[in-house]
């Protein structure tokens, strides 16, 4: 590994303030499970690493049944699927944080973190995309957002200028009758990267037997996680049955451009989009009926 200065900023000025001065010569770490790693193999440098985990606002987890949720950048997964509202309000989330890494690599590892490594296969991004969170970034000039469906740019490429930092992630409101749901497909039984990844969300009506609102997102089946947007928008005003959920699984699979390497074929990972929306969406609207 390359030697390399280290700073633990105690603010979200300090950080900026860093990362302007050291360009692309500095890396965030949030929690370091991806970071480490690839500076250790030479996949990535640094001449200065940037440890975030003392600035409180990154650190933040701050739930409100009426205003939503901000989870800061820094936040450990386990944090997420150990508080009970959170994963009760979230639990696509939780379903994703629970499988990212072992519960070792959980006290480290953070959603913003993994978010920001922006793989194609991440196992946060489809499920973040599909409960419509958004980014909340400070730079030298202040603050902005964007919406997470359209922070990855390419295989670990994301959004972020020169200086900027992602603080935390908002989510809005979860409403009655709504609920969200993530699953991959591995090879192994755990700690391994999506072959396919699918989050789903749902909104049904009051008698809970018709879809009012959807969004899907895609992990491992393009250069970045994608929304599936026409299944998304079929959905609404369908009946929330298998049929449905199967014929949306078939418009999924039409956005997919997967290639094919030693992980499966880019054939079968299209049919898992088909296979992984339909399981997901019928765990979302279980889920809805019941909150």
């Amino acid at each position: 590994m390359k030697d390399f200065e280290y700073s633990a900023a105690a603010t979200i000025d300090e950080a900026v303030s860093l990362l302007a001065r050291w360009g692309d010569r500095a890396k965030v770490l949030t929690g370091g499970t991806d970071l480490i790693v690839q500076l250790r193999e030479g996949q990535r440098e640094a001449d200065m690493v940037i440890d975030v985990k003392k600035i409180p606002q990154l650190m933040e987890s701050s739930y409100s049944r009426e205003k939503g949720w901000r989870l800061g950048a820094a936040v450990p997964c386990h944090r997420i699927y150990e508080h009970a509202e959170v994963a009760d309000a979230y639990p696509g989330l939780a379903d994703a944080a629970r499988i990212i890494g072992g519960w070792q690599i959980q006290s480290r590892a953070s959603i913003g973190g993994n978010l920001c490594n922006a793989s194609p296969a991440a196992d946060s991004i489809p499920i973040l995309i599909a409960y419509h969170a958004t980014c909340r970034i400070a730079g030298p000039n202040g603050e902005r957002t964007v919406p997470v469906a359209q922070f990855c740019v390419g295989p670990g490429r994301n959004q972020l200028a020169r200086g900027e930092i992602l603080v935390s992630l908002d989510f809005p409101p979860s409403l009655p009758r709504s609920s969200g749901a993530y699953l991959r497909f591995i090879p192994r039984n755990e700690m391994d990267i999506a072959v396919v990844g699918v989050g789903s969300w749902v909104q049904l009506n009051a008698r809970g037997d018709a879809i009012e609102a959807a969004r899907i997102g895609l992990g491992a089946v393009a250069p970045t996680p994608l929304v599936a947007e026409q299944a998304s928008l079929w959905l609404c005003g369908k009946p929330a049955n298998d049929d449905t959920f199967a014929q949306a699984g078939e418009l999924a699979r039409l956005v997919a451009r997967p290639i094919s390497d030693k992980r499966g074929p880019a054939e079968y990972r299209t049919h898992l989009v088909g296979v992984l929306t339909k399981r997901t969406l019928a765990i979302a609207t279980k889920r809805a009926r019941e909150t």
